[in-house]
């Protein structure tokens, strides 16, 4: 045995520098569990906004190589002959089909899982294969001018990749599922350079809570994708709309209206996509052979009004700034009343091309497609009343960004985010109060209708099917983590100082030769020691362990377990059976998520 004057070895003295610098970030800066977790949400918003810019450039290049120019959807369609037309967003469809077609074999052995699905239902898992082949198929569908928006393959892709990275930190059920709603939060804010409404979209519409255990990673994801996205394309605002200003109380009564009209319209636009999917069904056609069809539908409309292609992003912008002269024939149209008609035509072909695309099986997202429903309804809307009261609606083009939120709001059952959504991609303060006030009134309207949302009927149907795959049961058991950072009690210091620089923990737990739990040794409790290597080589881990930690049992409810972490600043309890034996541990981040969770009501209706 060494004395005490002895030198200790020259390894054992790098451990010590090494543990040095491992408690002074522990005690000044007290990284927790989740400030690392904002870390990883950082991390997948940057990936998130990485893959959108990736989609949006490959969609933009099939479009040009399918159309031969590199304008937009609608400019592109509009220049095109009437053959061309039809045949470019049908040859999309082909090639969409395709893709899918040979998908399957590459898929046989992975679940067809969305990013929705794998947050709400499932374990947070994303299968890579298919969620690319499900993309390239949207990619397909979306350049050759189907009338779909981009948001749904961007916010797949940006979770697939934070479900990635989940996966290879092994990340527990709760922590994978937020760090997935992570990348969809980014996903959102990558395509409407919007954080907020990114982050309320997945809360609100997807995690049904505003938790700041939920939200607070939502944030920064978000962020960090939409930082990127600035950094990388110059992105600002997505709505370049002039100042829009309440003119008069009055027209507080027409948005009421407005608001009303929306939530009535919004819950059959939704019916009608449902109802073109089954239409579709009923065919019996291949998934291919409908795919093309749904491109037909799509190439006739656009012969004579383009602008039903691409997701209406253009036309929406002409909408808000009044630049309606051009639509439907070519020529400029100076009446107001043929501009009203032509609009009006524009809204209903939009709509038959959207339900002809969603119901042939085009992936893609309908967001987008739903704020050209409310801006055309609100524009529609404000230009009849002006006729008839001009102080009523002084401003047509401002019933159309309320009307975008308030149809948003209806189809979505996300009145909060829809009115974050139109702020941030206007950045047009004045119109909060009519805008909050319709988004209100069109989502207790379409609820009243119809207690269905553009997101709801697909997650139940899946929750349904898969009622194993959702949340624990309520037991510790259930979401503990097993094989937890051990330690023998003979281990020596050497040992001890290599296992809390090989793990991110605060707390070994000490076990004898059968696995019983015995106790702990803290980080801190080896402070003393750093400055005398000599006596640490004696020291071993029965001498400094805590042997009254508390612990918590298998069969213990997560309610009692939270409870066990009440007035100690450990991030994670021992579960330990009732004949002592150490079965896993218990992380107080994973158990506050899944009450959090377990408190959400069904998916929104």
């Amino acid at each position: 045995m060494k004395t005490r004057s002895e030198p200790a070895p020259l390894f054992l003295r790098r451990l010590m520098e090494a543990l040095r610098w491992r408690l002074w970030i522990a005690e000044k800066l007290h990284p927790t569990e989740w400030q690392t977790t904002l870390l990883w949400a950082a991390l997948a918003g940057f990936l998130g906004a990485l893959a959108s810019l990736v989609f949006s450039g490959m969609a933009e290049g099939i479009h040009e190589f399918l159309t031969g120019s590199s304008a937009g959807v609608v400019e592109s369609m509009r220049q095109l002959p009437w053959w061309a037309c039809i045949a470019v967003p049908a040859t999309g469809g082909l090639l969409a089909g395709l893709v899918l077609q040979f998908g399957k074999k590459l898929t046989r052995d992975q679940s067809s899982t969305d990013y929705m699905e794998a947050i709400v239902i499932g374990s947070g898992h994303l299968p890579i294969r298919s969620s690319l082949v499900k993309c390239t198929a949207a990619l397909f569908s979306i350049g050759s001018g189907g009338s779909i928006g981009r948001e749904g393959p961007m916010v797949q892709l940006a979770a697939m990749l934070a479900s990635f990275v989940g996966r290879a930190r092994r990340f527990t059920p709760p922590q994978q599922r937020l760090l997935v709603a992570c990348g969809a939060a980014a996903g959102i804010a990558s395509a409407y350079n919007a954080p907020i409404a990114g982050s309320f979209f997945v809360a609100e519409i997807i995690l049904g809570t505003i938790a700041m255990e939920s939200l607070g990673p939502l944030a920064v994801a978000a962020v960090v994708a939409a930082l990127t996205m600035r950094v990388l394309t110059n992105a600002a605002q997505l709505y370049h709309v002039p100042a829009f200003k309440l003119h008069s109380p009055w027209e507080m009564g027409p948005y009421i209206l407005l608001g009303l009209l929306a939530g009535v319209v919004a819950p059959w636009f939704l019916r009608s996509l449902r109802g073109a999917e089954r239409l579709f069904v009923a065919t019996k056609l291949p998934l291919t052979a409908r795919l093309i069809l749904g491109g037909l539908v799509v190439g006739a409309l656009a012969i004579r009004v383009p602008e039903v292609c691409g997701n209406g992003y253009s036309v929406v912008v002409d909408i808000l700034n009044g630049n309606l002269g051009n639509l439907v024939f070519g020529f400029h149209l100076r009446n107001g009343h043929l501009v009203w008609i032509a609009l009006a035509l524009v809204f209903a072909c939009k709509w038959l091309a959207t339900a002809a695309s969603f119901g042939s099986g085009a992936l893609g997202g309908v967001f987008t497609p739903s704020l050209f429903m409310g801006a055309s309804l609100g524009y529609l809307f404000g230009t009849a009343v002006n006729a008839v009261w001009p102080a009523g609606a002084a401003d047509p083009g401002a019933f159309a960004l309320v009307g975008m939120g308030a149809f948003l709001s209806a189809a979505s059952r996300a009145p909060v985010m829809a009115v974050i959504l139109l702020f941030e991609v206007t950045l047009s303060y004045d119109i909060i109060l009519p805008l909050l006030l319709c988004s209100v009134l069109a989502y207790y309207t379409a609820k009243g209708i119809e207690d269905q949302s553009l997101y709801s009927e697909s997650l139940r149907r899946k929750a349904s099917e898969q009622p194993a795959a959702g949340l624990p049961a309520g037991r510790v058991a259930d979401l503990m983590k097993a094989d937890p950072p051990v330690l023998a009690v003979t281990a020596r210091f050497a040992e001890i100082a290599q296992r809390f620089l090989s793990v991110r923990v605060n707390n070994l737990y000490v076990i004898d030769a059968a696995g019983r739990f015995l106790g702990v040794v803290s980080l801190h409790d080896i402070k003393p020691y750093l400055a005398e290597p000599e006596v640490a080589e004696l020291v071993l881990a029965q001498d400094i362990m805590h042997e009254d930690f508390p612990r918590l049992g298998p069969d213990q409810s997560l309610s009692e377990a939270l409870g066990g972490f009440l007035g100690i600043t450990a991030e994670r309890l021992p579960v330990v059976e009732p004949g002592g034996r150490l079965l896993g541990s218990l992380a107080k981040g994973d158990l506050l998520l899944t009450l959090v969770e377990k408190r959400k009501s069904p998916p929104p209706g």
